[in-house]
């Protein structure tokens, strides 16, 4: 058995197309947001969360919703179908709405579309792949989400010393460009099954989880929710970790932490063949382990070991954070790139969907809460960003225990 890769390379320009979109949204908006509606850093905070908050609440019921689905186009094409034109539509039209009553109707539209096909378009990857090539095939669309990211943070910025609008009509028409191809290209298996007899809740699905003899689902729900906290609490705060703690300039923090995400999508499709050979379990279990010891490592050594140039390169001074940072987009591409398939080799296979629907909750349930936590730390100890190198590890450390009783999700021979 082989992964057709053409095949799911094609698939993941739906993630290209979504990993464009967010990359424009949270570069841009924020901007807009401050300068041109004079918003504290509060409420900016606030409307940035929004996406997330629409995540938690719409894509698990959605990814339910899609499993019952039956129509000639399929379970997951309607949503797509759908979804990403409006969301196109209001994402183009963002900058160029002038009141703060009617920039926020846009957002509201975009995140809302946006939450309607993400998860059906993600979905689809299990519908049509074999069981044990989930992993090498996550890891493919996660490279095509990275190459995505990569050319929005680059061609975005250019597009967008053209007019602040050019950037974002271009990303619309990226968009409906790389759906519209997997809408194409991309056939959904013939249902033969009935639609699962479970209604189409969150909470519905959580209870049975809950209620379920084996307690894996469960468990990996846990574990990705606690890597998923301390992986956020870097991210949020790792800029003003570097100005206030290694007083290094922003653009350089935000570069240091862009090693991370560079090594993670060179390192994807590796991670899901070392998941295929050796396990999904052992795999992450790995990458936690290291991850771990990484951010510990921040920790312990300090400002003045964490700054010291091991080489430069074209006048960059390559540093021991930087090397740590490096290897922490390693683990995370382990850890990450085998989560979703380890969720939905747990899933009974009627409710697919459903089970993503979960993965996206657990992991936007940390991304909500996280930096809640991370900041309020942060701030009872004075406004000491270490706190962060302290946290991080922890979560990863639950999730680590949480791991160890995960007893399913491995890759199905039949």
């Amino acid at each position: 058995m082989k992964l057709d890769y053409g095949k799911t390379a094609i698939l993941g320009f739906g993630f290209f197309g979504v990993s464009i979109i967010w990359s424009i949204y949270n570069s841009y908006v924020p901007v807009f947001l401050e300068r041109d509606f004079l918003l504290s850093a509060t409420l900016v905070g606030f409307v940035m969360t929004l996406d997330n908050i629409a995540a938690l609440i719409i894509q698990p019921w959605i990814g339910a919703l899609s499993d019952r689905t039956r129509t000639r186009w399929g379970r997951r094409m309607p949503y797509i179908i759908t979804g990403a034109p409006i969301a196109a539509l209001a994402f183009a039209l963002i900058p160029f709405a002038t009141v703060l009553p009617l920039f926020m109707l846009t957002i509201i539209v975009m995140l809302l579309a946006m939450a309607i096909f993400r998860t059906p378009v993600i979905a689809l990857m299990p519908d049509i792949t074999p069981s044990p090539l989930r992993s090498k095939a996550n890891g493919v669309i996660n490279l095509m989400g990275g190459i995505g990211a990569i050319l929005a943070f680059f061609v975005g910025a250019r597009l967008y010393d053209m007019g602040r609008g050019v950037p974002f009509i271009a990303t619309a028409i990226v968009l409906l460009i790389a759906v519209a191809i997997v809408v194409w290209r991309i056939k959904e298996p013939r249902e033969i099954t009935e639609p699962p007899a479970a209604e189409a809740g969150v909470l519905t699905n959580l209870r049975l989880i809950l209620a379920a003899r084996d307690k894996s689902a469960l468990l990996i729900l846990l574990a990705i929710f606690a890597w998923f906290v301390g992986y956020n609490v870097v991210e949020t705060f790792f800029t003003l970790y570097g100005v206030n703690v290694l007083n290094i300039k922003e653009s350089a923090a935000s570069l240091t932490l862009g090693f991370l995400a560079v090594t993670f999508v060179l390192f994807a499709v590796p991670s899901g063949f070392i998941a295929t050979k050796y396990g999904r379990k052992v795999t992450i279990l790995s990458g936690i382990a290291l991850m771990f010891a990484l951010l510990t490592l921040i920790r312990v050594l300090g400002p003045s070991v964490l700054m010291l140039t091991l080489f430069s390169i074209a006048g960059l001074a390559f540093t021991v954070l930087h090397l740590i940072m490096m290897l922490a987009g390693v683990a995370w591409a382990l850890i990450n790139i085998n989560s979703l398939p380890m969720v939905v080799d747990i899933a009974p296979q009627d409710r697919i969907g459903t089970y993503t629907g979960l993965y996206y909750f657990a992991s936007t349930l940390a991304a909500i809460l996280g930096p809640w936590l991370g900041g309020a730390l942060v701030d009872m100890t004075g406004r000491d960003y270490t706190m962060i190198f302290l946290v991080a590890p922890i979560a990863f450390a639950c999730a680590f225990l949480f791991m160890l009783g995960v007893t399913r999700g491995e890759r199905a021979e039949a």
